[in-house]
């Protein structure tokens, strides 16, 4: 992977003003990508924008709730409006919700899981798709987890929405293959960002680090590398892949 391909390179990225979509901007804004980033935070999302800018990094930014279609359409045309085309997008911003018992789940835990993390990616292809569509070719990367490729107990909506990004992922792939627009999804283990420090997840943080076969917790660095590599323009003969970055939890 050469961090130089992402020159010049129009990459939007929602869920931007935290967590790995912030890492993974400000990474990028490094290489010397344009960038275009959504989040729900519009605080969080201006101070990244002015860190970045700073450091001479050309951002647009625009507040987007991602379980609104209307807010993801508009993001797509604020990256053509900005910098005239879309050559990446990272679907990126996720919602994990309290840690229950199947049965004690219902309609409201199912809902909210889906709005933020199936509908949100659901939006983000459908917009994407077409305006790469208009441009001849386009790299998209939906962040699932490894709750959407295994078992995640006390986890059922959460795991039920990530394994629709799965399926979704594969099936815009298949779609799209042929028009030179490639489709994956990145399945990461637990990792200490905000949005699960922040959760009902974080007491059990040290407990669930055992589950992986590494006996730790990833990084968020260590998934944005990942991320990198999955959006790389030369890594130009992969899509429909769900690539686990678990620390060898799902090779069990």
């Amino acid at each position: 992977m050469r961090m130089e391909s992402f020159r010049d390179r129009v990459v939007l990225v929602t869920g931007a003003a935290s967590g790995f979509g912030r890492l993974l901007a400000g990474t990028l804004a490094g290489a010397g990508a344009r960038l275009v980033l959504g989040d729900i935070d519009r605080a969080g999302l201006d101070e990244v924008q002015r860190g970045l800018a700073a450091q001479g990094g050309e951002v647009a930014v625009r507040s987007c709730d991602v379980t609104r279609e209307s807010d993801v359409q508009a993001l797509v045309a604020a990256a053509v409006e900005s910098f005239g085309r879309l050559d990446i997008a990272v679907n990126n911003a996720g919602a994990t919700g309290e840690m229950k018992a199947l049965v004690d789940t219902d309609e409201a835990d199912l809902d909210a899981c889906y709005a933020v993390n199936a509908k949100g990616v659901f939006f983000g292809l459908k917009h994407q798709i077409r305006q790469m569509l208009v441009q001849g070719e386009g790299i998209i990367l939906n962040v699932a987890s490894v709750a959407g490729i295994g078992a995640a107990p006390k986890l059922t909506a959460y795991a039920a929405a990530k394994h629709a990004v799965v399926g979704m992922t594969r099936t815009a792939a298949v779609e799209y293959a042929r028009r030179n627009i490639r489709v994956n999804a990145i399945c990461p283990f637990y990792s200490p960002t905000p949005l699960v420090t922040e959760s009902g997840i974080n007491d059990r943080l040290e407990f669930l680090a055992q589950g992986s076969p590494m006996k730790r917790l990833g990084a968020p660095e260590e998934m944005v590398q990942a991320m990198l590599m999955l959006i790389a323009p030369e890594n130009s003969y992969m899509t429909g892949q769900a690539i686990a970055v678990d620390g060898g939890l799902s090779a069990y």
